[in-house]
């Protein structure tokens, strides 16, 4: 199962000194099509390759033909410019035809960055 989406990011206003937050939206095609939107809070400085995040996502729209909402969570770092994702359905959020979805997603960004995402099991 093959999905991109595009993402759009805005910036809300942090609670906590050395923190972001952030809210998107994102648009999906392929074998994962609707839209989601979610939170996002970060730490550390992404431009000198050192970071961490995590945000949480709802997913409305269907996944390989099955309609419902879905909740995904993120966990990622950045150390040395190494990046490291935990990208999961979380247990239990599924509705309609997604209630029981388990699994993670794997994130690949394309050169010229397109998103490309697959659930695996």
């Amino acid at each position: 199962m093959a999905s991109t989406f595009e993402i759009q990011l805005t910036p809300a206003e942090a609670n906590h000194p050395g923190t972001g937050r952030f809210t998107f939206t994102k648009s999906w095609a392929g074998d994962m099509v609707g839209t989601s939107s979610g939170e996002m809070l970060s730490a550390g400085d992404p431009r000198a390759g050192n970071a961490g995040y995590v945000a949480i996502e709802v997913f409305d729209g269907s996944i390989d033909g099955r309609v419902g909402t879905v909740v995904f969570t993120q966990q990622g770092t950045m150390t040395d410019g190494e990046p490291s994702l935990d990208y999961r359905v979380a247990p239990g959020s599924g509705t309609g035809d997604l209630a029981g979805l388990t699994g993670a997603l794997v994130l690949e960004i394309d050169s010229d960055g397109t998103h490309r995402v697959r659930l695996t099991p």
